[in-house]
């Protein structure tokens, strides 16, 4: 007789929740995807601005009004219904063409699709047994993208959250590389060396948070990071780099990377790649690149040599969800030598055994800092596939045209203080300036030009700060957006502003 307890039979119940080759599933699926695609239509048949203009408390408000469960579900349209207002209405919506603040582009229909088929397939890409088919997607993404990059054979990469998990890994590798090399100490194995406090990374003034942040976890801490003063073009001074290294031998500290940055968050600058490559190449340090923004320029028509140098990097960093237009999230870090991988590399029996390698299994934990990752490969290969290179290139350059048209109208207009009037990439920071003293300090207008346009709906855009100033900043990732909607904008920042100077700042 069977001792085991019987299971009361909740087939019923359940099988409407999950997607399987079951009628009742199938046909739930179906149904869910019709009322979200619905629901996501109406709403963007009639949203004419980026943001709905609400106060951070109102937003919050709302959410919390929602925030409650119930023992018994209700339907999904029920849900979609009650989120619609607090959730997606509230939401920033990026692919408006007046949406134009962050490195945060709108997402293209591929990838859109490309995340249905993801969550759905729900791959993880740690183990092949896991991720079968999926891996082999990846790697063969991996594959492209050393092609395009010019990478030679011997290069790797792996898919990675953005350019803040691949600057740690390019910094991470470069860390251990050097202290093997150094002392034959295997960090992985041993910790930190006696002589650590003695290691310095190098890079401009103006790269990206992540190096610091870097720095800090992977043990060194921030005073491990040498900043390296910018030319007027917010590019990393080759003069200046020369005085720091000598400094740094002076003082009998040891150098052991440069982290150049291709595309600088505020001015989309370009360090002198091949100048940097030399110098880490003869003082024997490791060169990464920062390419997260600047990356996507490897498929433009008209400024991909801007990238000279890249294929130099001992390590890349890559963002897909910046200037390819894929959903969030989804990068890659490269490595020009796939066996610095071996640093990142650690087995377990139930997951990536020895054994697997021995029998040519594939098992991409081995390249990440990451356990669970998903699928994000798929979305790329399915835009790149759906789109085209042509037409990619053609994308990215609209939007370099669009920046140099709007630093030429800019630089016309008497009361905009324009600071890069040769973009590099797509941004452009400015800001107000009257004509005439007014009764506030510039920085105070400027911030609330920013936030007013924000609260009225009527444009998105950044603000930020140069030399102890603050200035506004527009990030035209977005291939639609038009020279109309350039001058739209700036007639409402000079409506805004007189407003403000009139006694309205007391409302933002």
């Amino acid at each position: 007789m069977s001792t085991g307890i019987k299971l009361k039979n909740k087939k019923t119940a359940f099988d409407s929740f999950f997607l399987h080759q079951g009628e009742e599933g199938l046909t739930a699926f179906e149904k869910g995807m019709e009322q979200v695609s619905n629901k996501l239509k109406e709403v963007y048949s009639d949203t004419e601005q980026p943001f709905i203009g609400k106060t951070p408390a109102e937003i919050e408000k709302e959410i919390a009004g929602i925030m409650n469960f119930a023992g018994e579900g209700r339907s999904l349209q029920k849900v979609l219904d009650e989120i619609e207002g607090p959730v997606i209405r509230n939401s920033l919506h990026i692919s408006h063409k007046k949406s134009m603040a962050h490195l945060h582009c709108p997402p293209l229909l591929p990838g859109i699709i490309g995340e249905c088929i993801i969550g759905t397939l729900n791959q993880s890409m740690d183990s092949w047994d896991q991720s079968t088919a999926a891996t082999y997607v990846e790697e063969g993404m991996v594959e492209w993208l050393k092609e395009t990059v010019g990478y030679p054979g011997p290069s790797d990469g792996v898919f990675t959250s953005g350019g803040t998990q691949s600057n740690y890994m390019g910094l991470l590798l470069a860390r251990d590389s050097f202290c093997q090399n150094q002392w034959g100490h295997n960090v992985q194995k041993q910790g930190l060396p006696p002589e650590f406090h003695r290691l310095r990374i190098l890079c401009s003034e103006d790269a990206h948070f992540t190096v610091k942040k870097s720095a800090s976890q992977l043990g060194l801490g921030e005073q491990a990071v040498i900043t390296v003063k910018t030319d007027e073009y917010h590019r990393m001074c080759m003069e200046d780099i020369q005085n720091v290294l000598k400094r740094l031998k002076a003082d009998d500290m040891l150098p052991f990377a440069i982290a150049a940055t291709c595309g600088t968050t505020d001015f989309g600058s370009i360090d002198p790649l091949p100048e940097l490559a030399s110098i880490s190449e003869e003082k024997g340090l490791w060169f990464h690149v920062d390419a997260a923004f600047g990356g996507g320029l490897l498929l433009s028509h008209s400024h991909c040599d801007k990238l000279k140098g890249l294929e130099k990097a001992d390590s890349m960093t890559i963002d897909f969800h910046k200037l390819f237009y894929q959903p969030v999230s989804c990068g890659a870090f490269m490595v020009k030598d796939r066996r610095h991988f071996g640093f990142l590399s650690h087995h377990a029996d139930y997951l990536n055994p020895l054994k697997d390698e021995d029998d040519g299994i594939v098992n991409l934990v081995t390249k990440s800092t990451s356990t669970t990752r998903r699928f994000d490969s798929l979305k790329l290969y399915l835009s790149l596939k759906t789109v085209g290179i042509e037409t990619f290139g053609e994308m990215i350059d609209r939007t370099m045209e669009l920046a140099r048209y709007t630093a030429g109208y800019l630089e016309g207009l008497d009361t905009i203080d324009l600071k890069n009037k040769h973009p590099e990439i797509n941004t452009i920071v400015f800001r107000y300036k009257p004509e005439t003293e007014i009764g506030i300090g510039l920085d105070e207008l400027n911030r609330a030009i920013q936030q007013s346009l924000l609260h009225e709906g009527k444009g998105v855009i950044a603000k930020t700060t140069v030399d102890g100033e603050t200035f506004l900043k527009l990030t035209l990732l977005n291939p639609r957006t038009s020279e109309e909607d350039i001058h739209e904008l700036m007639d409402e920042i000079k409506k805004t502003a007189t407003q403000l100077m009139n006694g309205g700042l007391a409302r933002v």
